[in-house]
């Protein structure tokens, strides 16, 4: 993911998260009755259910054959994510900010681990194994420059044990690299417990996401039993 991607990222989320508190600045307890907030929840539930695509095709190889004659797995993953951002918006404009059902405010919830989830595993756990994999490699060509410089110090020795002392020159790069390799070393470490965090972003988006669904469920179950009210 690149610095411009990145940041796009950050400010959907933000934006994302900062839509919650934003029934402080205004609410409308009859919006999500009316007729556009109708529109706006039947639009997120219907995209939600679009949301769906992409597990169906990656864990079913009959469905991926048919979907991947149309559009790639790619592309269709770059549309589950792009989906679900759109989903919760116009999931929390439906709500007119009014969170007093507990059901409402449950689904709201999952919905946006959901999505908090989904970023997490779409860009930054590829972000944090790509930084991962360039240290190793880093810390690979240092133990590498270490070993070579350390064989001949030896072999300089054994041919010469009489001769003059090592000269700072060649002490300071050994130094060097030492402390390099010790940094690189720690860095690693934190990245990978970092990484072991975000692998769990897998068990949170499926529970989230099956959670979610069941709540969508009784929602609109709700909706249908106690009548539209922008019908009457």
């Amino acid at each position: 993911m690149g610095d411009r991607e990145r940041l796009i990222v950050d400010i959907v989320l933000a934006s994302l998260l900062l839509l919650v508190p934003a029934f402080l600045l205004h609410s409308d307890p009859r919006f999500a009755g009316s007729l556009a907030g109708f529109a706006l929840g039947a639009a997120a539930a219907g995209l939600m259910l679009l949301l769906l695509i992409y597990p169906v095709a990656k864990y079913s190889r009959n469905f991926k054959a048919l979907v991947t004659r149309v559009v790639s797995m790619r592309a269709l993953l770059g549309f589950h994510v792009y989906a679900g951002i759109a989903a919760s918006f116009l999931a929390l404009l439906h709500t007119g900010h009014k969170y007093q059902s507990p059901l409402g405010i449950a689904l709201i919830a999952n919905l946006l681990v959901v999505v908090v989830t989904g970023f997490v595993g779409r860009y930054y756990l590829p972000q944090t194994a790509a930084e991962i994999r360039e240290r190793q490699s880093r810390l690979a060509t240092l133990r590498s420059t270490y070993d070579r410089i350390a064989l001949i110090m030896s072999a300089h020795e054994a041919a010469d044990a009489d001769g003059p002392p090592i000269s700072a020159s060649q002490e300071v790069p050994i130094w060097q690299l030492v402390e390099g390799i010790s940094d690189l070393e720690y860095a690693i470490g934190s990245q990978e417990a970092v990484k072991k965090i975000f692998m769990q972003w897998i068990g949170f988006h499926v529970l989230a996401a099956i959670a979610m669904y069941a709540l969508l469920a009784l929602h609109v179950a709700g909706e249908v039993y106690y009548g539209l009210r922008w019908l009457t």
